[in-house]
């Protein structure tokens, strides 16, 4: 029975608990990969059964739509979804036996084909290249041939002499003859090449009818599995996964089709024999992924060198192939479904390669439908998210996780490569704000707990110094047509998209007051964080850019041991930047003191950077700082020094008035009592 546990600790500690066996490191990676390996092992001993099964599968998607159609046209389910199999296993019908029947023409003209290569060939031998071709093969014949005559010299023994008296035996012939096959034995062998794809075809049919009617009970079955505790999202979850599979591979199934018309229209057109076949298998190793088009360009290819006694017909059909398959890869296909599938072109060729040795020329076929649906569970399901991890081609890491990784990494060019990336999207205040300010804060994160070395945050601090230094020259606008690259950075999703708002007010040229154009009117104060001088540059760059005289103070000149010493000049206005604000900002306050008492007329502006931090939730302890304003933003604190030049008598011009005025989305000063309800 248990009982409450007292109030006071044991003398004798209890003894530590053991980890159990499937708790250690070890154990926990072993465990995914023996699973992952039973996974494997069950795909590839069991193909017979799953393979049919992914193939009704992937029909459903294509069906659905159709089944829904029928739905809505106040057809029961039963019927219409007999309607909607029917007509499929009537297309697959007409497919094949027009497959049979030009298998069978092509098959009869193989002997006319084969005279047309062979007179071609002895045409190639009277040419240039053939005569190098006979030399070269010459000279391996003749060393072939001395080699064999050297061993057999070496080798033969010597034929003993014949008897003239013994008659010469003569041999004996012997014919073997089968026995005609019977009438079970002729249909067997008849039959056989068929019976396996009509068995796998009725499976998947089978299957297909019985995943259309229970489609209700099956979505149910994996929102089970997925996880029921939010059954709203999980549910609309499922709905988009299946509405954005059935729509891809519709589209995909309805332009490899119209691939395979206009191949086969234009193979006909030219004068290639079976033109309907060649389109059909046009259409269908277009499901291959990157050299499925050209692939299937190799037989047509072939067939036009065999009929036509010149090459006119084969320089028509590649021109056929070369012209139309970049236009429907990189013109149609983005137009109807994105960009892409959704896929890393890395996944791709993995995916091919792993289903391919997994299930042969069907897994091939199959490999890209097969990945996709397994990169839109992941995106869906928090249990598969590893799916869309590897796959997919979403970036792995934020633009925020980016940033600092490269920081981190010590590469300025590959910090610089992304920052002009995403500015091609957005404001460089927006940079500063939603990437720059929040990899800082991972920063000052790690070096509150002490996993930077010193040596990492000497090269963070030089790679900014760099990033700024590189920025200084950038205007702050917001572009007007990012490009392609930035855009799918940006909108990779909702995981990946940094919030790429309006850019802070500009004034005018010449409506900033000379007061407040000298330089050091602005200080921009440096908090005791080793990143809060970097943070503070970045807001001196962002309102020097506006005309404002600014000069960036480092936390040692407003130490306790040097205030005394601290020449604040022309400044109107501090604006203290720290990072680290974890806990009592007491350091933060004395600053703020020390600075009250070297520049009482000034305005002390504190930026509180970390908007997850609890003190910005509480009133009392930001009114405690004793600061004239708070902000949370890079944008927020310009703002708040364009209003402080605002607020003095006659210190604007008209035009800068007036700009402020027709400003209505700018951001209202956020005072500490506004930041504790935020």
């Amino acid at each position: 029975m248990a009982t409450k546990s007292s109030p006071e600790a044991p003398l004798i500690p209890p003894r530590p608990t053991r980890v159990a066996a499937a708790e250690t490191p070890k154990a926990a990676l072993a465990s995914p990969v023996v699973i992952a390996g039973v996974i494997v092992a069950a795909l590839y001993f069991g193909r017979e059964i799953f393979i049919p099964i992914a193939i009704a599968v992937l029909f459903s998607f294509v069906l659905g739509p159709l089944v829904d159609l029928l739905r809505r046209l106040r057809l029961g389910r039963i019927v219409a979804v007999a309607i909607a199999v029917a007509t499929a296993l009537g297309i697959v019908a007409a497919l094949s036996t027009l497959i049979g029947v030009q298998v069978a023409d092509l098959a009869g003209d193989v002997p006319r084909y084969r005279d047309t290569i062979e007179r071609k060939v002895e045409g190639l031998k009277g040419s240039a290249l053939g005569r190098a071709t006979d030399y070269v093969a010459n000279i391996g014949r003749a060393i072939h041939q001395a080699g064999n005559e050297a061993d057999a010299g070496a080798t033969k023994p010597a034929a003993p002499p014949a008897d003239p008296g013994k008659p010469e035996e003569k041999p004996v012939l012997v014919e073997m003859r089968e026995r005609p096959p019977g009438p079970i034995e002729t249909a067997g062998s008849l039959l056989s090449p068929v019976m396996k794809p009509l068995a796998t075809t009725g499976i998947v049919f089978v299957v297909l009818l019985f995943i259309l009617m229970q489609k209700e009970d099956l979505r149910d079955r994996m929102i089970r599995l997925a996880g029921s505790s939010d059954l709203h999202r999980t549910t609309v979850a499922m709905d988009d996964a299946a509405r954005r599979l059935s729509r891809y591979f519709v589209v995909q199934l309805a332009l490899n089709a119209g691939f395979g018309v206009v191949i086969g229209a234009g193979l006909y057109l030219i004068g290639v024999p079976n033109p309907v076949l060649w389109g059909i298998f046009t259409a269908l190793m277009r499901f291959v992924p990157y050299v499925g088009a050209f692939l299937s360009a190799l037989f047509p290819l072939a067939l036009a060198a065999a009929v036509d006694p010149g090459w006119n017909m084969v320089v028509a059909t590649a021109i056929l192939f070369v012209v139309l398959e970049p236009i429907v890869g990189h013109v149609i296909e983005p137009l109807l479904y994105g960009h892409s599938t959704g896929l890393s072109p890395f996944a791709v060729l993995v995916s091919a390669l792993f289903w391919t040795w997994l299930w042969g020329p069907v897994g091939l076929l199959l490999s890209t439908p097969l990945t996709v649906c397994l990169v839109v569970l992941g995106r869906h399901v928090d249990r598969l998210e590893f799916l869309d991890v590897l796959f997919g081609d979403r970036p792995a890491l934020t633009p925020v996780e980016n940033f600092y990784q490269r920081i981190l990494a010590d590469d300025p060019e590959e910090v610089q490569e992304h920052a002009d990336l995403i500015l091609q999207e957005c404001s460089l205040s927006a940079y500063y704000d939603e990437v720059v300010l929040k990899g800082l804060e991972l920063a000052a994160r790690d070096a509150a707990r002490g996993v930077l070395t010193p040596e990492q945050k000497s090269a963070i601090r030089e790679s900014l110094s760099g990033l700024i230094e590189e920025l200084a020259v950038r205007s702050d606008e917001t572009p007007e047509a990012p490009a392609a690259a930035a855009r799918r950075l940006i909108t990779g999703g909702e995981r990946t998209a940094p919030a790429c708002g309006r850019e802070p007010i500009a004034p005018e040229p010449g409506a900033i007051p000379e007061s407040w154009r000298q330089e050091g009117a602005v200080l921009c104060v440096a908090g005791r964080g080793f990143v809060d001088g970097a943070a503070a540059a970045i807001l001196a760059q962002l309102l020097a850019k506006r005309g404002i005289g600014t000069r960036v103070v480092p936390f040692s000149d407003v130490a306790r041991a040097r205030i005394d010493a601290f020449a604040p000049g022309p400044a109107r206005i501090a604006c203290i930047i720290s990072l680290a604000i974890s806990g009592e900002p007491t350091h933060l306050r004395r600053l703020v003191e020390r600075l009250r008492g070297r520049m009482p007329q000034a305005r002390i502006v504190v930026g509180l950077w970390r908007a997850d931090d609890e003190i910005l939730g509480d009133a009392p302890r930001l009114a405690a700082m004793r600061a004239d304003e708070n902000v949370i933003s890079l944008r927020a604190a310009v703002e708040a020094v364009i209003g402080t030049i605002q607020a003095e008598p006659g210190a604007l011009s008209a035009g800068l008035a007036a700009s402020l005025a027709g400003t209505g989305s700018a951001e209202p000063k956020r005072e500490p009592s506004d930041l504790a309800g935020a």
